[in-house]
């Protein structure tokens, strides 16, 4: 039934299409106008801007002696005689408009009655008036055809309520839903906001390669291309961390990027293959630091788009960020929520059993350290209860392959995860700037990607250069903005806040 109706609207939009296509001819060959090569219109007044001047206006008042000159896309005609009334939309909201044929004038009237569609824009000069109802409305005094709308408009988005339909022809989604076109708005000020605060902080913005011919800083599969001038296998970058903390070591100073990332990798509510992060790199700071800036980066983002309200909604649940974020190490999460005291494991064996026992035997391949075990056992029974803004310290350093030690206990590291909603937010280490230490650990991220891991790290010889020149004690971290920008507005996936998410081709 289903697929019925989706045929049904697909031809009745194709024959819309078409009569419209005729319309735009019959335009061009009995008026001699095309509205393809009409000249601008300077465009004075926004929507927003009106209604919140005129609203003081009471009903059957006018403003005659203001002139308005503003303009948009026609959402709606209500023609009636000798009257029609509208809805025009701009990028700031929408408004009735009004036109009398003895205002704009016969010649004028017929044209619009004959010629313009919902869907078409226009440039309008009025004045504000309320009608007896109470509508704060623009009295149009005349007008422009600005451009023709041959596709119709999505009525109420019938025909087109399915998720997949809204992220293939996201125009059509900013079109028909102002709270998507409010979203990415907020998106865009959470940028704003990262960038102004790191400016405050002395931090300086860069970029770096895309292209690379190794793709390093983080555990994930690359996209892989090739390079014809030069020959070589190329790959577009997972994380700019290496190249970041190579302008530190040339003495740069506090440096950040906030670009896009490739990951080769599934799609979900929660990863898009192509993302925006941001990752700041501090000399002579450390992961506590960026603990604190974390903090600062998103209650600052918040306020941004929600004011003095610093609570935020997601799935029912809500969470205060005017609190301190919670702190908790990854050996006390695990042993909260599944009982399991990791200190008392004494070898890989016992740890590879237990998570048997917990129902983990299909994740397993047999060889797992314990200190794998015990980030296994966090991934499936603690992350998701990481509601409240928290971050998880003490990962295990066989993870962490560029955070430094914790000198108190060399199996764990001095770097955190930030969890909210339960899910990953940021990643942020004391960075690890001993490169025999450094160098020792590619080679055991060598020999996973020797043994078929895909998302090992590479080694990078000219990285061990750059720190062997000197790296001071460095704070780094990345934030995933995109999952910033979710969790602030309480958007479901990640989809809904990247503007054109990648997507199956159609068959």
């Amino acid at each position: 039934m289903a697929e019925k109706l989706l045929d049904e609207n697909i031809i009745n939009e194709s024959e819309v299409v078409r009569q419209r296509k005729d319309k735009l001819l019959r335009l061009r060959a009995e008026e001699n106008f095309d509205p393809f090569v009409t000249e601008k219109w300077d465009r004075q007044d926004f929507i927003e801007e009106i209604k919140n001047k005129f609203e003081y206006l009471e009903a059957e008042q006018e403003a005659e002696d203001v002139k308005l000159v503003a303009a948009g896309r026609l959402m709606t005609i209500r023609r009636q005689g000798k009257a029609a009334f509208a809805d025009l939309a701009d990028e700031t909201g929408r408004m009735q408009l009004y036109f009398n044929i003895n205002t704009v004038g016969a010649a004028s009237y017929e044209f619009f009655k004959k010629w313009v569609d919902t869907g078409d824009w226009i440039g309008i000069i009025g004045h504000p008036c309320r009608t007896r109802r109470g509508e704060l409305t623009i009295l149009v005094e005349s007008y422009k055809l600005l451009s023709k709308a041959i596709r119709p408009l999505p009525e109420k988005w019938h025909g087109l309520t399915d998720t997949e339909a809204r992220y293939r022809q996201r125009y059509m989604d900013l079109i028909a839903n102002p709270d998507v076109r409010e979203i990415f708005r907020k998106r865009s000020q959470i940028i704003s906001s990262f960038r102004k605060t790191l400016e405050d902080h002395g931090t300086l913005e860069v970029e770096t390669p895309v292209l690379s011919v190794l793709a390093g800083g983080a555990a994930a599969r690359p996209f892989k291309t090739f390079h014809n001038a030069l020959s070589v296998e190329m790959y577009m970058r997972i994380a700019v961390e290496l190249y970041l903390k190579r302008l530190v070591v040339g003495m740069m100073g506090r440096v950040y990027e906030l670009g896009r990332n490739f990951r080769n990798e599934g799609i979900d509510t929660m990863h898009n293959p192509e993302f925006t992060m941001m990752e700041v790199y501090w000399p002579y700071a450390d992961y506590k630091d960026m603990m604190t800036l974390a903090e600062e980066l998103i209650r600052n983002a918040a306020q941004a788009i929600n004011g003095d309200n610093l609570t935020v909604e997601r799935d029912g649940v809500t969470v205060d960020l005017s609190k301190p974020f919670d702190k908790i190490t990854m050996l006390e999460c695990v042993k909260k929520y599944t009982g399991v005291d990791f200190n008392l494991i004494k070898d890989d064996e016992e740890a590879r059993n237990i998570a048997r026992d917990k129902g983990l035997a299909v994740e397993l391949k047999g060889n797992e350290s314990r200190f794998a075990i015990l980030n296994l056992m966090f991934e499936s029974f603690c992350e998701e209860k990481l509601v409240n803004p928290t971050f998880l310290i003490g990962h295990p350093v066989e993870i962490s392959p560029l955070s430094k030690r914790d000198p108190e206990n060399p199996d764990y590291t001095h770097r955190f995860e930030l969890f909210m909603f339960g899910k990953e937010l940021a990643n942020a280490f004391s960075e690890l700037n001993d490169p025999i230490d450094q160098r020792e650990r590619f080679e055991e991220q060598l020999k996973k990607k020797e043994a078929g891991d895909e998302e090992a790290h590479d080694f990078d010889e000219d990285f061990i250069n750059a720190i062997e020149a000197g790296l001071p004690p460095t704070g780094g971290m990345g934030i995933g903005i995109d999952r910033v920008v979710m969790f602030l507005t309480g958007a479901k996936s990640i989809r809904d806040v990247i503007l054109f998410p990648t997507m199956k081709p159609k068959a």
